[in-house]
């Protein structure tokens, strides 16, 4: 494989590749990045953790001229948590140009922050088409300047229904633009957008020189589900996985179901405000909760190391759902396991799946054992603007509380809040313990979730 030394990129992106450890590239960046700093268009098939994300925020920071404080890049992508990782790559890369600002524009939070921001001037924007179509026509920044569009994603995106969004979008930017379209697959609706709104683009697949992850595929024949996903977590000891359910509706049935027979879980679909959406992620990711019930939508940006398995309750009406419901686990060459539940009345649409098993009758457990989390999560009413660190939260855990670092989870950090997670066999009494204590000598509010 092509080393990244052998692009011409400046000085800057080499030292942040550098430290990121980032020497070879995969398929798709050597496939792709060359196009793109020859600021052509382009068409690349890239699957989720192909390195695609990488490919182009190089080709979007060496194209950039930081002294010019307009928006130069657009960036679209199909999720919230998408556009969320997406920008947080790019900052990365960016911390050694330096001042770089990257502004993500994203439903479920309020737009007044947002126009704030924008008021103030951005070098690359990424959101998701909705709300940044809705900030276009309200003209709350200019599009005249943006010399590069990247749609992440695009079948997901043309999926949910953003096809005419996309298109309005690219009638208010320039048409000298440079525009790079990134897809897993490539149905007849993503040629509605490369022959309107892109310039002779090279076409680059990268799909099957990429390695297969190592996933597993079972499939149980079951008529109560509810039941059987106890079953399932017991008899694979499945210690955190994320459930797929078709409709929001569903999912919120699932997650309050489980919960009521004792099985600790916590919902994710598209409704739910930004705020709560990021509470459980953050809980999921730091063992605080042991299952994510969790719409397609949902599902698609998140990325979570080390996940046992993903399981279908229901099954998916299209492969290419399927696809990427089982793509959340095998990960980073780690071995994955995907469990979908039929019903005898659910084998028609199962088969139209095409997948290579067949349905096998659950094992019966008696009285399976419940999923425990070692975690439990602290919120606490202050972040990165209060200028909180990581550090200063474990400092007074270990020396108001008495805590050791064993006892310390993991730590998130939002602008103006922060989450930790602590043992959960002695949360609760930790937490009256750190709840009244100074970090920083500030007293800070403080909630014990569950």
């Amino acid at each position: 494989m092509s080393s990244f030394d052998t692009l011409p990129l400046c000085s800057q992106l080499k030292k942040a590749l550098f430290r990121l450890n980032f020497t070879t590239m995969t398929p798709v960046q050597s496939g792709t990045l060359p196009i793109i700093l020859d600021k052509k268009d382009c068409i690349a098939q890239a699957s989720t953790g192909s390195g695609k994300t990488l490919a182009f925020a190089l080709g979007t920071l060496e194209q950039l001229n930081p002294r010019m404080f307009g928006t130069q890049s657009l960036i679209l992508c199909p999720t919230r948590e998408l556009a969320e990782q997406v920008a947080t790559v790019i900052r990365s890369i960016a911390s050694e140009i330096g001042n770089i600002k990257v502004l993500t524009l994203c439903g479920g939070v309020p737009m007044k922050g947002q126009i704030h921001s924008l008021k103030h001037g951005a070098h690359i924007i990424v959101g998701t088409p909705g709300r940044v179509l809705k900030l276009l026509q309200m003209e709350t920044f200019d599009p005249s300047t943006i010399k590069q569009v990247v749609l992440d994603e695009a079948d997901q995106m043309i999926d949910m229904g953003f096809i005419e969004d996309i298109s309005a979008i690219l009638n208010f930017i320039p048409a000298t633009r440079q525009t790079l379209l990134f897809s897993a697959t490539f149905p007849d609706s993503v040629d509605t957008i490369t022959s309107a709104f892109m310039r002779d683009p090279v076409l680059v697949r990268t799909a099957n020189t990429i390695d297969k992850p190592k996933i597993e595929e079972i499939a149980y024949l079951c008529n109560d589900k509810l039941s059987a996903i106890a079953q399932v977590l017991h008899h694979h000891s499945i210690t955190n996985t994320i459930i797929f359910c078709n409709t929001k509706v569903d999912a919120n049935a699932l997650c309050d179901d489980l919960n009521r027979v004792g099985i600790h879980t916590l919902t994710l679909h598209g409704d739910m405000e930004q705020f709560d959406r990021n509470e459980a992620i953050i809980q999921f990711r730091n063992l605080s909760a042991p299952i994510l019930v969790a719409t397609d939508i949902a599902g698609r940006g998140i990325d979570i190391e080390g996940l046992d398995a993903i399981i279908n309750f229901d099954v998916p009406i299209q492969s290419e759902r399927y696809i990427h419901r089982i793509g959340r686990t095998g990960r980073a060459g780690k071995e994955g396991l995907a469990i979908t539940l039929v019903t005898h009345y659910q084998m028609e649409r199962f088969d139209e799946l095409n997948r290579a098993i067949t349905p096998v009758e659950l094992p019966h457990i008696k009285n399976p054992s419940l999923l425990q989390t070692p975690m439990r999560t602290i919120c606490i009413d202050a972040g990165k603007k209060e200028k909180l660190r990581a550090g200063d939260i474990v400092g007074a855990l270990i020396h108001e509380c008495g805590l050791t670092k064993e006892e310390i989870g993991k730590i998130d950090q939002l602008d103006h809040l922060s989450y930790v997670a602590i043992s959960r066999n002695t949360a609760e009494k930790n937490f009256v313990k750190f709840v009244n204590r100074p970090i920083k000598g500030k007293i800070f509010r403080k909630w014990l979730l569950d």
